[in-house]
């Protein structure tokens, strides 16, 4: 627990240096997303890949990825249900509600979470394989369908090779599975790219926060409230319930799992939502109210599991 508070500490501090930054405007107004975009075309591909070339395959392909799946799922039929019961809207914006409610940031808060509160970042790769490649075509498929457009095979399948993190994490797996060993020239660079992520990311993340302010959208505040609710707290009880009673994993592999989907709702629903000019606040909204819930939410798992 010591070393979960110390590293939150940490990441506590990087992201107020990063807001700090942001409010002084020390690099201008798109420092912050310059850095995001550093991050997720650079660094955190770089950390993946090598994080996942010295893994074992069977911590990437492992019943975390089953796992990940089922909690998404349950956590967006939940949210489908309690729309459908509490607050009927149209099925675009159902679609960008359950997405805020079970889509987590495992690319760019997921890396530091995952190497401060577990050790390492390999429980970041099921749950990337289980976004990029399952549930992102699937919730683009819904947002097609519910906007009238119509989707196309070629555009569904090509959602997740655009993705650096899939393509870094595929060709990690594949190191990892031949065994490669890559030269200390093309090694060493990568090892060093990969050490500036976490940083990065929280930077960016810090610079983000000046002049936000949640549920200015009275429309859309009970969309908000009850996906940051089941994103922040009932996704974590339905993950730990899933891995002691369906899937029998260890203390070890529920905690990660756990802690994975305590992550805040991903920036990818914003990106998705603006693409389709539908539900953009319940995504914004949802992505920073669950930010600021992640590290309680995080610790409250800790203890209540005993690490």
């Amino acid at each position: 627990m010591g070393g979960i508070f110390a590293g939150f500490a940490l990441v506590g501090t990087i992201i107020l240096v990063g807001y700090l930054a942001g409010r002084a405007g020390i690099a201008g107004p798109s420092a912050g997303p310059v850095l995001s975009r550093i991050a997720f075309f650079i660094t955190n591909p770089a950390l993946l890949f090598t994080i996942l070339a010295g893994s074992e395959l069977g911590d990437i392909f492992s019943a975390l990825v089953p796992l990940a799946l089922a909690a998404a799922v349950l956590t967006c039929l939940l949210y489908w249900g309690l729309s459908a019961l509490w607050f009927p809207r149209k099925g675009a914006e159902i679609v960008v509600g359950a997405m805020a409610s079970s889509y987590v940031n495992a690319n760019h808060i997921g890396i530091p979470v995952a190497v401060y509160a577990i050790g390492n970042a390999t429980p970041v790769a099921p749950v990337l394989l289980v976004q990029l490649l399952v549930l992102s075509p699937l919730f683009l498929l819904l947002l097609d369908l519910t906007t009238g457009q119509r989707p196309t095979l070629r555009s569904l399948l090509a959602q997740p090779v655009r993705n650096p993190m899939i393509i870094a994490s595929f060709l990690g797996a594949v190191v990892a599975w031949t065994g490669l060993e890559l030269p200390p020239l093309l090694w060493d660079p990568l090892k060093v790219l990969g050490g500036a992520a976490v940083p990065l990311v929280l930077m960016a993340f810090g610079m983000s926060l000046p002049g936000s302010r949640p549920l200015r959208s009275g429309g859309a505040r009970t969309d908000v409230l009850v996906a940051s609710g089941l994103k922040a707290a009932i996704m974590p009880a339905l993950t730990f319930l899933l891995a002691r009673y369906v899937f029998g994993v260890d203390d070890a592999q529920a905690f990660a799992a756990v802690i994975m989907s305590a992550l805040p709702t991903a920036q990818n629903v914003f990106l998705f939502s603006s693409r389709y000019d539908r539900g953009a606040a319940i995504a914004r909204d949802s992505i920073l109210l669950t930010s600021v819930a992640t590290i309680p939410a995080v610790l409250a798992a800790a203890l209540l599991m005993g690490r």
